[in-house]
């Protein structure tokens, strides 16, 4: 059992009690009266400053992540079902750690704000062919059923302050799970905003 106030500023563990209280949250948590953008399988809260993007599969034409862009940075999120009893985060974490690998670049996990997560150094070419190195943050939480996975780039993944903005952004999303039955690790299903959604 983790102390809950732990001493000599040591990070609190993030447990289901804490992501229930801070976030993100499940449908069943979520504030009714916030004037959330309902994107089906999750809820945005909007803010200034605030860019919203929709990224969708060529072939299918389905939508596979909502892209953030907020305080010099990015963060990509996609929500997934999961069993009932464990989450997805622990082994989603080693597939990523491999496949960043396999690409040639370096991965270390660290315990972050939100629960354990990976700072990646994943090698990209630039538009001239010459290739160069981009950091990106892994951060995952695991809720009731479901499973929220963000990746983390920009400002972010090096300056303090716009960490703590993105980090807040990511835990004010809402998961819709709904209440069909789902495979685990499917992609919640994701839906264009009823209304226009940038803030």
């Amino acid at each position: 059992m983790t102390d809950p106030n732990p001493i000599d500023g040591a990070t609190p563990v993030f447990t289901e009690l804490v992501r229930s209280e801070e976030g993100p949250f499940d449908e069943a948590e979520a504030n009714p009266v916030r004037p959330y953008i309902d994107l089906g399988g999750i809820k945005i809260l909007p803010r200034e400053g605030l860019n919203l993007r929709l990224e969708v599969e060529e072939q299918s034409k389905r939508i596979v992540a909502v892209g953030l862009d907020y305080a010099d940075s990015t963060l990509q999120v996609q929500p997934f079902a999961a069993p009932r009893s464990t989450g997805l985060w622990d082994e989603t974490r080693d597939q990523i750690r491999a496949q960043v690998k396999q690409q040639g670049g370096r991965v270390e996990e660290r315990e972050g704000p939100l629960g354990p997560e990976l700072l990646a150094e994943v090698p990209v070419a630039g538009a001239d062919g010459a290739s160069g190195k981009r950091l990106a943050r892994f951060v995952g939480v695991d809720g009731p059923r479901w499973f929220l996975r963000g990746v983390i780039g920009g400002a972010a993944t090096s300056d303090v302050d716009a960490a703590a903005k993105v980090e807040d952004l990511f835990r004010s999303i809402v998961v819709v799970r709904g209440g069909s039955p789902m495979p685990p690790r499917d992609l919640i299903p994701l839906r264009m905003p009823a209304t226009p959604g940038t803030a």
